[in-house]
């Protein structure tokens, strides 16, 4: 038998191991964390095109020849930033893309101040997004675009398809709420008794640190102590480390939502339901999603807890659309532009769903009226600068 000091003794000889290798490993995240570690994110060259108030519009020129000739739009979420999808070296959708012969257009939102509190849904929509499907249009030659949108940038695609239909040749959404009625996710159950009047009385715009804290704390378990813990265990990688921190600054780099095109989600959108029952209106126009006649494709993550499948999946059956297809990948909201395995199957469906319709039908070209960055022709002033405060 093993006496009581053998046993102590191999007891220490383990600690003592442990402890070596925690110093080695420390000493490896020391080196690591002080040399120059690359974390820039959205560094795949662009150019700026078009600009209106704070937005820029970017061009990102496709690699080789163009296998899609119809170029596309990304339209992203007001919430966070565009830089998701050009996040890291080799698993960048933008690189991706453009790998694939994209010609492509990406919407960067900027950052709201004061004196964009009283913007509107319909502003968005109807004036910044259409705006840039124009000057696109006349900047390419062809007469309509593939309109891709992503979260709350989806669900304004939706509403433009629907507008404009003449205009959008596929449409395609990624992770986009379209049915707010469920019990599906915790947001959901947030919104539903928000007093957002009250919120947006005393805020203005809503900040985006707020935001970023709801969101926080709608997962607290995985989204603050798993994925520090995670950072400890593998904190002596620098592929790692630089891939942390990257996902860090786009976390927090969180613009303001304007005021009121936040009090017309919430309302319009997550307590009344409005737009996936055809009765919501911006500009004076029935958002009437059987107008949605052009292809669509679907997708959003089966374990996304913001937009979970319930509020996701649900959208073909309203639509006007006979080529319409949904997928739901295993993957949660963030995870479905970054993680190494769904990059295998998202951008490659999009490219072949895209290259098989550009091919059945090419988009009418015409005469081309110009390609340098411009300001837009300047959109009717609102006689008070507000509009949609109250439920409808």
């Amino acid at each position: 038998m093993i006496d009581r000091k053998q046993k102590f003794d191999r007891i220490l000889k383990e600690f003592g191991k442990e402890a070596e290798e925690f110093q080695a490993r420390a000493q490896r995240v020391a080196d690591l964390i002080g040399k120059p570690l690359k974390t820039e994110i959205g560094s795949t060259p662009y150019e700026v095109v078009y600009e209106e108030d704070r937005i820029r519009l970017k061009h990102y020129k496709a690699k080789g020849d163009r296998r899609i000739k119809t170029p596309v739009l990304v339209v992203y979420a007001l919430i966070n930033r565009e830089t998701m999808l050009d996040l890291q070296p080799g698993r960048s959708v933008v690189q991706s893309f453009l790998n694939a012969g994209i010609d492509l257009y990406m919407i960067d939102w900027g950052y709201p101040t004061r004196k964009d509190r009283f913007l509107t849904i319909e502003d968005h929509v109807c004036g910044y997004m259409d705006n840039v499907v124009e000057f696109i249009r006349r900047r390419s030659g062809s007469d309509q675009v593939n309109l891709m949108g992503i979260c709350m940038g989806g669900t304004f695609s939706v509403m433009y398809s629907s507008l404009f239909p003449e205009k959008i040749k596929n449409l395609i959404t990624t992770v986009a709420p379209t049915n707010f009625d469920t019990d599906k996710g915790l947001l959901h159950l947030w919104v539903r008794d928000l007093n957002v009047d009250r919120l947006l009385d005393g805020f203005g715009n809503v900040p985006g640190d707020m935001m970023n804290f709801g969101f926080l704390l709608l997962n607290p378990a995985r989204l603050i102590v798993d994925k520090y813990v995670g950072f400890l265990d593998n904190a002596d990688k620098k592929e790692f480390l630089e891939n942390f921190f990257r996902m860090e600054k786009w976390i927090f780099d969180s613009p303001d939502v304007p005021g009121e095109t936040f009090r017309e989600f919430i309302k319009y959108c997550y307590q009344q339901n409005l737009l996936i029952q055809n009765k919501l209106e911006l500009g004076g126009r029935r958002v009437d999603l059987k107008r949605i006649i052009m292809p669509v494709l679907n997708i959003y993550g089966r374990f996304d807890h913001l937009v979970p499948p319930e509020a996701a999946g649900g959208l073909l059956d309203h639509l006007g659309s006979k080529d319409k297809e949904d997928v739901c990948m295993d993957t949660g909201h963030i995870g479905i532009f970054v993680s190494g395995k769904t990059q295998k199957e998202f951008v490659p469906k999009i490219v072949g769903f895209l290259e098989q319709r550009d091919a059945a039908s090419k988009a009418p070209v015409r005469k081309r009226e110009g390609t340098g960055a411009k300001k837009a022709r300047p959109r009717p002033a609102r006689e008070n600068g507000m509009s949609g405060g109250e439920n409808p």
